[in-house]
């Protein structure tokens, strides 16, 4: 066994692949999660892991998920087809429905922009549905070939029908005259032929082929004569039937075999596809996240409360203990990580799922952590863990373990890289002297060639690397000496210290004991070096509380922010209010001004209209022009009005635009934010340097009195009944125009330019298709000659 797939059984990868493979939707997914080799490069890895995610999202947003329901596995229905062999009914039916499967799965994972990996996987790919609908034409549902498959096996079926139909009148008829000699009344069948069961003495009376009998003998199975004719006919239809049913198989067999590679091809891509969805279910189900592979050898480990896949389906679906989370960080820099603590602390669990999350990023799936797991792409995952004994070979467990670490170190040797090695009590099992200084030695071998080594240890003198080499850092599995259990958390910096002498006090060992084993320590009771490993611990602890304060300071500074949010979006919706409120009053002002004057036009336009009826329309004029005279500027600086031309920033996009027109009124803007155009209110900008808008002044009304062309009636133009559809499209302008057009009460001045002509022309084709439009003319030069049309209404 090589040191690679050793080590996947160490890890216990092939039970991993078994959890995944139960989240796969078709019978060759499932097969290949547990037998599918570690991809061995890291595109083809990135490649894995982006198609994991594009089918995880997409299965998230489809209403019941991603279904591969009628996708079958074709391998041997091809084989036999490639072959020149016959495919039956079913298999055939099932390759049709393999081909619809396909079909609809493409057009659900087909959109180059969301999924681009796995719609360029579906690119080459052919569905073949000329193909689909001949088989489903030929083979109905449960693999019978159907009547219409051939114009002679319906011939044929019928025939049969029709001779079954009268065998059996013959037979109803049969009964009625032997009724006396029959033992019951039903048609058995007996060799593929009708028998009806006669009376033992009887047997002369009615004449026929005996088929069979009874155990006691007091009744035989006899197929009358009269119906043996046409039940060897039967036969004889039912043989051609058989052979023209073959004949259709084989042709359709021929037909699959003509597109072998294709669905070949096709059964390929939806192979990958299943397994990326099952990879995302699977690391949906886990919680886990999508890992970032780095191409750098000396990228750093970054994986945040990792749990153990294999422990957490435990907890799940075993009812479990709840799994405890392990943070990994190494740096660039580090090389060696030495694990020491109590046994039973969690030292191998952790060495296992560094592994598995290595083995998991390599192979497309995700990683249960929280955050943004960084690793680098490990080549090789090599490990030493649990105990090889062999009686067989002779060896013992210190020799167990030479044996491995020797083919771990002859695969980095010859090996790609970069390595990630896990070693579980590096050293033992021999003299403690000796099997430190062989750890000793081969940790440095290994910094110096592999990525990373992970190596726990109960060696006190292991702890000391750190502080000689940089390469090299501390962690220990925490144990609570009060309740004599640990805690399986990991503490990053901190060495293991001992606790065998507050176990074997907490567990009734003689205090004189206990009190002489202290006495050997030097030079304090519990040894230099666990002092200073306490004195480390308690700082930890005192830090984690720091940190724990920060962290609730920092929720209480964000829920105070999103309060101060809250009441800010509470205060811009009031200001907007008020001025929504104003600007309805406004235009309630102006309607009534409008009203009025067109009250002293009419008056102006009555045959009895006199010089003193004109003295009065004129004075009220001037008094509406008084009252609505905007006041006089008070604010000591000229304030920012918005020009064309300038460049402004959108409140509610938070994004630049370009002024390409102001209202007449001030109110508005016509903008354009890249391709967009929109009119916006000017109270929804602002300058790019923050300047708020100051808003226009009080409308003016001002009334022009305009001669009606052919009559001697005046019209008011005003902002009303006149709209701007320059650089709108035509069917922009008709929707523009068509509003103020069924408002109108008189003329409406359409401003639409000259340019091109296309614009005028489309617009006055459309005023004469209107029945409520009476004429169209051009406006008066000084109104914009023609680029601006008057519509009269009728």
């Amino acid at each position: 066994m090589s040191a690679l797939q050793e080590t996947l059984e160490l890890l216990e990868w092939p039970r991993l692949c078994e959890h995944l493979a139960s989240f796969a939707s078709t019978v060759q997914g499932r097969r290949h999660c547990k037998g599918d080799p570690l991809p061995d490069s890291l595109p083809a890895s990135l490649t894995l892991q982006a198609q994991t995610l594009e089918m995880a999202s997409l299965d998230g947003v489809l209403d019941g998920g991603l279904s591969f329901q009628g996708v079958r596995d074709l391998a041997p229905t091809l084989l036999r087809c490639s072959k020149g062999g016959t495919a039956s009914g079913e298999e055939l039916l099932e390759v049709a429905d393999t081909l619809a499967a396909a079909r609809r799965l493409r057009r659900q994972i087909d959109e180059p922009e969301l999924r681009p990996v796995c719609t360029t996987l579906l690119e080459d790919v052919a569905t073949f549905p000329d193909l689909e609908q001949r088989l489903k034409f030929a083979i109905e549902e449960g693999g019978r070939v159907a009547d219409r498959a051939s114009p002679g096996l319906d011939g044929l079926r019928r025939q049969w029908q029709e001779l079954r139909a009268k065998r059996r009148d013959r037979l109803q008829d049969v009964i009625r005259r032997w009724a006396a000699h029959l033992q019951d009344t039903v048609i058995a069948e007996r060799h593929g032929r009708p028998v009806l069961a006669v009376k033992a003495g009887a047997g002369g009376q009615c004449p026929g082929m005996v088929h069979d009998s009874s155990a006691s003998g007091s009744t035989v199975f006899v197929e009358p004569k009269v119906v043996i004719d046409l039940g060897n006919k039967l036969a004889n239809v039912d043989g051609r039937i058989r052979e023209e049913e073959q004949r259709v198989l084989a042709e359709l067999s021929a037909a699959v075999a003509e597109q072998v590679e294709g669905l070949q091809h096709l059964m390929q891509v939806l192979l990958k596809l299943d397994l990326a969805l099952a990879r995302g279910r699977y690391g949906q189900w886990l919680g886990a996240v999508p890992p970032r592979l780095e191409s750098a050898v000396d990228a750093p480990f970054e994986l945040k409360t990792l749990r153990h896949p294999l422990l957490v389906w435990q907890e799940r679906n075993e009812q479990g203990p709840s799994v405890v989370p392990v943070s990994v960080e190494v740096s660039s820099s580090l090389r060696v990580v030495a694990i020491t603590g109590p046994n039973t602390g969690g030292k191998t669990v952790t060495l296992k799922s560094i592994g598995l999350a290595a083995l998991m990023a390599r192979a497309g799936l995700w990683v249960p952590c929280t955050g943004s797991p960084t690793l680098p792409w490990c080549a090789q995952v090599l490990a030493d863990i649990g105990d090889e004994q062999s009686l067989q070979q002779s060896l013992s467990t210190f020799s167990g373990h030479v044996k491995r670490i020797g083919r771990i170190l002859e695969a980095i040797r010859s090996g790609p890289a970069p390595a990630l090695v896990l070693l579980d009590e590096v050293g033992a099992g021999t003299d403690p002297s000796e099997g430190t200084a062989l750890a000793t030695a081969l940790l440095r071998t290994l910094a110096d060639r592999a990525r990373l080594t992970v190596a726990t240890t109960h060696f006190g003198e292991l702890k000391a690397l750190k502080y000689s080499d940089a390469r090299f850092e501390n962690a220990s599995v925490a144990f609570d000496s009060d309740t004599l259990s640990p805690t399986y958390h990991l503490l990053w910096g901190i060495p293991g210290r001992s606790n065998a002498l507050a176990i074997a006090t907490r567990l009734g060992l003689e205090t004189s004991v206990i009190d002489d084993a202290r006495a050997l320590l030097s030079p304090a009771g519990d040894g230099e070096v666990n002092t200073v490993i306490r004195g480390l611990e308690e700082q930890r602890m005192r830090q984690q509380a720091a940190a724990e304060d920060a962290a609730a300071l920092l929720a209480r500074t964000e829920l105070l922010h999103e309060e101060l949010l809250q009441r800010w979006e509470k205060q811009k919706q009031h200001s907007a209010e008020r001025q929504e409120q104003g600007r309805q009053r406004l235009e309630t002002s102006i309607r009534a001004g409008q009203k009025e004057v067109r009250q002293l036009i009419r008056r102006l336009r009555d045959d009895r209209a006199d010089g003193e009826t004109a003295r009065k329309a004129g004075q009220r004029l001037r008094k509406l022009e008084d009252r609505h005279r905007p006041e006089p500027e008070r604010r000591r600086h000229q304030g920012w009005r918005p020009q064309v031309g300038d460049r402004i920033r959108l409140l509610a996009l938070g994004k630049a635009a370009e002024v390409l027109k102001v209202s007449a009124d001030g109110l508005q803007l016509q903008v354009r934010c890249g391709v967009m155009r929109s009119t916006v209110e000017l109270s929804g900008v602002e300058s790019l340097d923050g300047r708020k808008p100051d808003p226009p002044a009080a409308p003016v009304v001002q009334v022009q009195v305009k001669a009606r062309r052919g009559s001697g009636s005046a019209e008011v133009r005003t902002s009303r009944n006149t709209v701007d559809v320059r650089g709108m499209r035509v069917h922009e302008a008709e929707s523009a125009v068509e509003e103020v057009l069924r408002g109108a009460s008189g003329p409406v001045w359409v401003i639409h330019g000259i340019g091109t002509g296309r614009l005028k022309r489309g617009l006055r084709d459309w005023f004469q298709s209107l029945a409520y439009v009476e004429r169209v003319v051009d406006a008066d030069q000084g109104d914009g000659g023609a680029g601006c049309s008057v519509v009269w209404v009728r």
